[in-house]
């Protein structure tokens, strides 16, 4: 009888990655379905009085809200990207880093800058003051939130989409400069076929991120005839403590964006930062330079404007009282130690799941694996909150001492789709051009990965790194329900100097707020080199 061979023994390739990714994937689900278990536990079991929440209302205004967000962001993103293809000059890929740190920046601090230069005591009501004029225009309603998701969502966009202009091919331009195409004629025919595949998946990205805003609508909605399903949930637990309407409220956001994350699994676009600049010179007409020169300059001046209201005002007189103050650096600390470690979470999470969810054939086993990482698009962050609060106090623990790992495991599940869309790509040209390399040397997983894909992935993991880190430092949603005075992260301690009209101190905090935070985003880029071949 023929001994058995160990190779006919061996596992096939790629069944280790499966099985975690299946697991990961499997154990997400698991989590979410056990708070809002405990969620809808404890909503059955208490008060009998009716919920007074207004489901359709905030439905339709939350989708409205979205929808022109969409809209808006994905144009402003369209224009800034042609804008930023078609001009060569120094700074450009600094100017292009500057959009792509967008995702990143804290909404709350976007909101504080827009209201420094809008509000009434800001820098246009201050402009007016000098010729004797009132300014009477609020930045309070439907308008200044289209405006702050549209600075950041159509920032984020124009950065993606510039990665698809500069990837179109020397050979395309030539043929086009030499058919002597007119600006226009070169935008139908070359520029939006290479940006049209990107736009499904983007929108929904963006989409998404609109309808689940927290900070910007809570603190520019302006009352409730703009109050969207995310600050409802807020108000319904931290204020009223209506935990049905909660329930209600999560559950049709739930349902609404599920709709929306399943085929955008599909479009899904490459968000890195690091996508290669077409050296291709084609002059453009004096008309066209000077239309891409005055999109820029306006796309520019409405990124910008807020961030330097919020430097301008926060390094000034509050500055020495927030930093020889002992909460700014408790909470500082708290901040810091939890970025790092749901950046590290994130990047597990995401390499796990990526790995696994390449290894299937079956698109439906991919969408299947995928889809768990996108929890943050669909459940809420103040959902996850409750869900959590009420598990932990279920089991006898105090909700503040597990609030860290609360905080952790939520922030991590936060970054966790954009962390899969800079893997996922990435991973896929890989496979595409060293598959069959790896394959004829018989390298097993393992070996795969430290010899082929984790050198050539080296920009990816610094910025999923960032990306965790940024959004935990930025997030108020979470900490929205276990923020307290001994517990506090640096979006919470602002907020609370807000509510407690504390003006200076919220601008001091919000202006080192967000130097860490874009700090913290360009850093990677510096220590994680990308190795890619040329």
């Amino acid at each position: 009888m023929r001994s058995a061979n160990p190779a006919d023994l061996a596992l096939p390739f790629g069944f280790g990655r499966r099985v975690t990714g299946a697991a990961l994937a499997l154990a997400i689900a698991a989590l979410i379905l056990v708070l809002f278990t405990s969620i809808l536990s404890v909503s059955v079991a208490g008060s009998s009085a009716s919920s007074t929440v207004d489901l359709p209302h905030l439905l339709r205004m939350t989708a409205i809200q979205a929808a022109l967000t969409t809209v808006l962001s994905l144009a402003a993103g369209v224009a800034l990207a042609w804008a930023l293809n078609r001009l060569k000059f120094p700074g450009r890929d600094a100017l292009a880093s500057l959009f792509a740190a967008a995702i990143v920046a804290p909404g709350l601090v976007i909101a504080f800058g827009l209201i420094a230069v809008w509000g009434r005591a800001g820098w246009v009501g201050d402009f007016f003051g000098l010729f004797g004029l009132e300014w009477t225009g609020s930045i309070f309603g439907l308008h200044g939130i289209l405006a702050a998701h549209v600075i950041l969502d159509g920032a984020f966009a124009a950065r993606v989409l510039l990665t698809r202009l500069d990837a179109v091919p020397a050979s395309r331009l030539k043929i086009g400069q030499s058919l002597g195409l007119s600006p226009l004629k070169r935008f139908m025919l070359i520029d939006w076929p290479a940006l049209a595949g990107s736009l499904p998946g983007l929108g929904a990205i963006i989409f998404l991120l609109a309808f689940t805003s927290f900070p910007i609508v809570l603190l520019l909605g302006g009352g409730p005839a703009n109050q969207t399903l995310e600050v409802a949930i807020y108000s319904a637990v931290r204020l009223n403590f209506d935990l049905e309407g909660a329930v209600l409220l999560a559950l049709a956001q739930l349902a609404f964006c599920t709709l929306v994350i399943a085929p955008m699994l599909y479009f899904t676009p490459d968000i890195s930062v690091g996508g290669s600049t077409a050296d291709y010179h084609w002059p453009q007409t004096t008309g066209a330079n000077t239309l891409a020169i005055g999109v820029l300059g306006l796309g520019l001046a409405g990124f910008a404007m807020p961030l330097v209201a919020v430097l301008a005002n926060g390094l000034g007189p509050g500055l020495s009282n927030v930093l020889t103050s002992e909460a700014f650096w408790d909470a500082t600390w708290v901040s810091l130690s939890i970025g790092m470690s749901s950046a590290l979470l994130t990047l597990l999470l995401a390499l796990g799941l990526s790995l696994g969810r390449s290894a299937f054939n079956s698109p439906f086993a991919r969408l299947t694996v995928g889809l768990p990482a996108y929890t943050y698009l669909i459940v809420p962050a103040v959902v996850l909150s409750l869900g959590f609060f009420l598990a932990v106090r279920g089991t006898g623990v105090r909700p503040q001492s597990a609030a860290p790992f609360v905080l952790i495991t939520a922030n991590a599940l936060l970054a966790l789709p954009f962390a899969m869309a800079v893997l996922g790509p990435a991973l896929n040209a890989i496979d595409k051009r060293y598959a069959r390399t790896a394959q004829s040397l018989a390298l097993s997983g393992w070996q795969r990965w430290r010899y082929v894909e984790m050198p050539l992935l080296h920009r990816e993991l610094g910025l999923i790194l960032a990306l965790g880190f940024c959004f935990s430092l930025g997030d108020l949603g979470t900490i929205s329900l276990f923020g307290t005075n001994e517990f506090a992260t640096l979006p919470w301690l602002m907020f609370r100097a807000l509510g407690a009209y504390r003006s200076n101190d919220a601008a001091a905090i919000a202006a080192l707020l967000l130097i860490l935070t874009f700090v913290a985003f360009w850093l990677p880029t510096l220590v994680f080199k990308d190795k890619r071949d040329a």
